[in-house]
């Protein structure tokens, strides 16, 4: 291992790395030894080369070392790949329902850079980092291998590696079939709900696993209820209380390709007699349902990230206090409100400050039912704390007394 090529940080950089995180910025280091080729397993050294662990390079991003492993000594071979697999399909055995979950969760599963999500018999793979990217045939193969141990024959697998971030790592965005192909529109059963799946035009990788619980939580929430959702995209939260004994639903979203999906899913589950879905800008539409006296017993706020990046956030911050000040004003004295944001950036402490504010400025008192992330298949890894994202509150909204 002493001839492998190796990047040395700077003294006294690298203070995030040391902390569990997995990332160690261009600005860190201070020399690489040897020739390594963007793309290739370097060794992680201290200034005064004190091995810290292996990763792989990539000069063309600012994140130019993402860590494998915090064992200098470690091989990067087909076994190693092959026992971090296994060790992220087992403990997603013994976490979620496996029927649809994110089996590959990039950093949190120490393969940094990958999605893989399973939507029923299907892959979806979305590579981020130029490193992993050589490793994606290898790490595909062995997945498939391991699930067809536990009698899964996974029917096809797909490419979503289109995210404007792959630019940033000199790579381009591709999208397309890894497999045979197949009818990448997808059914898959989720809480009881079933959803057709488009896992070539949909959202990210087709659909957003990681609210699978929190859906759930709504759903004693809205029996016998009037329900707003509001940014629905294919409708999950929406056809989820009615699920839980709604007896009406408006889901509403500012896609029209969203809405129609959204309206296919509720006459799949036979839900169209109590569940519409419109197409609105949020932000225009709240206030005019203000303006009409509309109340629901439940409003749910599921906006897409406000912000992606530290620069944007105060913007955000206006976003988030607006939508939910005008959410809060829609429910009835008594009702429920459930509200989140999915943007790293906005963390937990600034949410709960903005929907605060936005409560005051409502005159309306807020009851903490239940503060929830992402789903467990979506692990947060300590010390990574870009793999916290996703914030969500269930509230009872009241009135002044």
């Amino acid at each position: 291992m002493a001839d492998m090529p190796a990047i040395r940080l700077k003294r006294g950089e690298g203070r995030s790395f040391k902390a569990g995180g997995p990332w160690i910025y261009d600005n860190e280091i201070g020399e690489i030894v040897g020739q390594p080729a963007d793309g290739d397993v370097i060794r992680i050294e201290d200034y005064n080369g004190y091995p810290l662990g292996v990763g792989f390079l990539n000069r063309a991003s600012t994140i130019t070392v993402r860590a494998l492993s915090r064992k200098a000594d470690t091989v990067i071979d087909e076994a190693f790949l092959e026992m971090r697999v296994r060790a992220a399909w087992q403990y997603r055995k013994d976490t979620v329902d496996t029927s649809s979950c994110r089996i590959i969760f990039g950093e949190a599963d120490f393969l940094p850079g990958l999605v893989v999500d399973k939507f029923s018999d299907v892959l979806v793979v979305e590579s981020l980092a130029l490193g992993i990217d050589r490793m994606k045939s290898t790490i595909l193969k062995l997945l498939v291998d391991i699930l067809a141990e536990d009698g899964i024959a996974i029917r096809g697998i797909y490419e979503r590696s289109d995210a404007k971030v792959r630019l940033k790592e000199g790579m381009e965005r591709v999208k397309g079939f890894l497999s045979e192909p197949f009818d990448p529109v997808v059914e898959i059963v989720e809480n009881g709900v079933r959803y057709q799946v488009d896992v070539a035009e949909g959202q990210k990788t087709g659909f957003f696993l990681d609210q699978k619980y929190n859906r759930l939580a709504i759903q004693p929430l809205a029996k016998g209820g009037r329900v707003l959702d509001c940014f629905t995209h294919t409708g999950a939260f929406a056809l989820n209380a009615a699920k839980g004994g709604a007896r009406e639903v408006l889901g509403v979203d500012a896609s029209q390709l969203g809405v129609d999906q959204a309206t296919r899913n509720a006459e799949l589950n036979g839900m169209s007699d109590r569940v519409r879905f419109e197409c609105h800008d949020v932000f225009e539409l709240l206030p005019e349902l203000e303006r009409k006296g509309e109340k629901f017993d439940l409003v749910i706020l599921d906006p897409p990230a406000f912000t992606k990046s530290r620069a944007s956030v105060k913007k955000a911050v206006t976003g988030y206090r607006e939508i939910n000040l005008r959410g809060i004003k829609l429910v009835k004295n008594g009702g429920y409100l459930a509200t989140c944001s999915c943007s790293h950036f906005m963390t937990p402490e600034l949410l709960a400050k903005t929907i605060g504010e936005a409560a005051r400025d409502a005159h309306r008192r807020l009851r903490q039912v239940e503060y929830r992330t992402q789903a467990a298949d979506h692990p947060v890894l300590w010390g990574a704390d870009q793999s916290l994202y996703l914030k969500f509150y269930i509230f009872q909204v009241m009135d002044e007394q």
